[in-house]
């Protein structure tokens, strides 16, 4: 009996410190609910436990998207593919003319603080 209490605490403290590990060198993109601190704090205090959790709770799939995850329109791969050519180069030249107001001396200052209301 006393064999199997060393075997279980033995792969018991592998796990714990396996899940330490993964939690920590996941890019915080890769953690659902809360921070990565918060996760890695669960998984520290509560050692066979918050492993589970992490695992089950708190670790995004790769390829998972989250509703809690936003991609920008101008950045999502899939999005890119739906529109044209056309309309992605119309998109660029608008940013562009964006930016060259936002830069123009003439403007005065591009910030908008030495306007009055």
């Amino acid at each position: 009996m006393a064999r199997f209490l060393v075997i279980g605490g033995f792969v018991a403290a592998i796990f714990w410190i396996y899940s330490i590990v993964d939690c920590a060198v996941q890019p915080a993109t890769r953690h659902r609910g809360v921070s990565k601190g918060a996760w890695i704090a669960i998984v520290v205090l509560i050692p066979v436990i918050g492993g589970l959790l992490w695992f089950v709770l708190g670790r995004r799939r790769p390829g998972e998207t989250g509703g809690d995850l936003f991609i920008p329109l101008d950045d999502d791969p899939a999005h890119l593919r739906r529109i044209s050519e056309a309309e992605q180069e119309r998109r660029i030249q608008q940013l562009e003319a964006e930016l060259s107001r936002l830069d123009d001396p003439r403007d005065g200052d591009a910030t908008g603080a030495g306007e009055r209301p």
